[in-house]
């Protein structure tokens, strides 16, 4: 619309320069020739010709263009006239080439109220003419809708599932209770530890959703420090060398003892854990565990390498989505609520590093947790 303006006005001016110019051609051309010589002597020497000029002036030319003033009225008609001619032309065009971008306002409008009423379907048709901010609006605007419906799909999944897992302990728990009030199982101490590890089950449940809803708000606290990884896992590994032995495991450990971070100790602790249980739950078939810590640049790789029987390629990018299960490598016999890879990846992502997983060519999967020396924020 500003180049149109400006054109507009442009055009106007240029306007009434071609009609001086036209006007002045006119009366040149009904000038004798020795009148249009003495003219063009006069105009190369206007001093020296002044008296000559203005009796030319007055012979060919209105006396009203010289008076002070707006001027003859005749320009100022014909300025009149141009604008009266160039505006509503523009208008025109402005109208003409608005449609497109119009047309798209209304149908991002009708989409926006469509997603406000709860329809996550429509997205926005993008064109190659249109205006890179226009482009761009409709891009955004898609992703915005395509993000929305991922966080519905994921909110209602994680409802069936919460439900599902919390109702779990709960129902045994009730079943324990009410066998005990109908006296289908004797009222005594190990009755009561079958019921309480289920409301520690439930409670750990619970514990765990809270913290990856912290996390997922940006909320995680982390109390930073300076220690060595490889210490920090060396001593998990010896935490869970009885769980080793009883599946019959042996673990490699590779670790850069020099090497420092500046982390949350125990929340790493907490990350590890996670990882070394998995690999004991769905890989002990593989009898070996890798584990490597190392420096890659400014960063720390946490490697856990098993030659278990793994996630299939389709699935490894479900791996760290809360409640999920493989049919094969994850099935509820193992255990675990299905949130131990997802806190796992919320540590990591709160301490600005990332979590990931691949097959191993050799058989079994590669889990690597990439974190920078020092805490990013």
């Amino acid at each position: 619309m500003t180049l149109l303006a400006v054109g507009a006005v442009i055009t106007i001016t240029l306007c009434m320069y071609l009609y001086f110019w036209v006007r002045d051609y006119y009366v040149l051309q009904s000038m004798t020739p020795q009148d249009q010589a003495a003219l063009a002597a006069g105009m190369a020497d206007v001093p020296g010709h002044e008296a000559r000029l203005w009796q030319l002036l007055q012979t060919y030319y209105d006396i009203h263009q010289f008076l002070p003033g707006p001027g003859d009225s005749t320009d100022w008609l014909v300025l009149y006239g141009f604008v009266t001619v160039v505006i509503p032309f523009t208008l025109i065009i402005g109208l003409f080439l608005s449609r497109p971008l119009s047309r798209q306002f209304r149908q991002i409008a009708e989409a926006a109220r469509r997603v406000a009423e709860g329809d996550l379907t429509p997205r926005v048709s993008e064109h190659p003419r249109q205006p890179k901010e226009m482009q761009r609006l409709c891009t955004d605007f898609n992703k915005l809708v395509e993000r929305l419906a991922l966080y519905e799909n994921e909110v209602a999944e994680s409802s069936s599932n919460l439900a599902h897992e919390l109702r779990t302990p709960l129902n045994a728990a009730l079943g324990r209770v009410q066998g005990m009030l109908d006296e289908v199982f004797p009222l005594c101490p190990e009755q009561l530890r079958l019921v309480q590890s289920q409301l520690y089950n439930l409670n750990t449940l619970v514990g765990d959703l809270h913290l990856l809803s912290l996390a997922h708000a940006g909320q995680l606290p982390l109390h930073p420090s300076r220690f060595a990884p490889a210490a920090l896992v060396d001593e998990r590994l010896a935490w869970f060398a009885p769980q080793f032995e009883a599946a019959g495991m042996q673990v490699h450990a590779q670790l850069d003892e020099p090497l420092v971070i500046e982390a949350d100790r125990a929340r790493l602790g907490q990350l590890i854990n996670i990882l070394i249980e998995n690999a004991i739950k769905y890989a002990s078939d593989g009898r070996e565990l890798e584990v490597s810590v190392r420096r890659a640049g400014a960063a720390l790789h946490l490697d856990f390498l098993d030659r278990g029987q793994a996630v299939e390629q389709k699935d490894l990018g479900n791996m760290f989505v809360r409640f999920w299960r493989a049919e094969q490598s994850r099935a509820r016999v193992s255990g675990g609520g299905g949130l131990g890879l997802s806190i796992a990846q919320a540590i990591c992502e709160a301490h600005g590093g990332r979590i990931s997983a691949q097959r191993r060519a050799q058989g079994g999967l590669a889990v690597r947790v990439s974190l920078p020396l020092g805490i990013s924020h």
